[in-house]
């Protein structure tokens, strides 16, 4: 006799209830993977999204450099003040001892003697025009040459202080002798070394020096001594006050 169906799926499943089971659980775990699997596909990445994506990018604002100021703190300024040296009375300074020289008479002397012997071979000569056979021409002298051989000794005319010593361009060397009472005499063309110094007291007749062949003025001329003299600072003739 046929069994009906219901008992006949309880034998089945009864005898069969191992494999069953079995295949529900390996085709629970296919589904569980297949689902997992199907969760992670690469296609979900490229779904389209709606909407747009706004990306606001802020930027960072630059902050300025702080400007460097260097300031000079009242200690710095303070040690500028003290740095900068007090005027101070500097000591006075020793004068060096210097030779005083011999005053000038305050009157003129009244007689004049010869610097030099000799004959006179151009006179003074301030308002006439005399010739000049160095320069080849008409000029003014104002003072006398008197004929002496070179190294002859040159006395002073009178006391007096020597006012300068000096190598003039055209007269050669030079030396100037204070009289006083605004009287001066020059002694010129002299040799390029004098025996005395500005400042030097002389007395009448006291060698000056000697005669040299210095101006270049007069080198057309003999052998001589250039001889002036000035009254408050006027050319005079030598004659009026040399003595005869």
């Amino acid at each position: 006799m046929k069994k009906p169906f219901h008992q006949r799926l309880g034998d089945f499943i009864e005898g069969k209830g191992f494999y069953i089971v079995l295949l529900l659980c390996v085709a629970a775990i296919g589904v569980s993977g297949w689902y997992l699997f199907s969760s992670f596909r690469p296609e979900q990445d490229n779904t389209p999204v709606a909407g747009q994506i706004q990306i606001a990018v802020t930027s960072t604002p630059k902050t300025a450099a702080p400007a460097v100021t260097a300031a000079v703190p009242p200690a710095t300024a303070t040690a500028k003040a003290e740095a900068t040296p007090r005027a101070t009375a500097a000591p006075a300074a020793t004068p060096a001892p210097t030779v005083p020289a011999t005053p000038a008479p305050a009157t003129a002397p009244t007689a004049y003697l010869w610097p030099v012997r000799g004959d006179v071979l151009t006179a003074y000569s301030v308002d006439v025009l005399a010739y000049d056979p160095t320069m080849a021409d008409w000029r003014t002298h104002t003072g006398i040459d008197i004929a002496a051989s070179a190294g002859t000794e040159v006395r002073a005319a009178a006391a007096g202080t020597v006012a300068s010593v000096t190598s003039d361009v055209m007269m050669g060397t030079t030396v100037v002798v204070d009289h006083g009472g605004g009287m001066t005499t020059t002694y010129a063309n002299l040799a390029s070394v004098p025996t005395v110094e500005a400042g030097d007291a002389l007395s009448s007749g006291d060698i000056l020096g000697s005669v040299g062949n210095t101006a270049i003025a007069e080198s057309a001329l003999p052998d001589h001594l250039h001889f002036s003299m000035e009254k408050d600072g006027a050319p005079v003739d030598p004659l009026s006050y040399l003595t005869k």
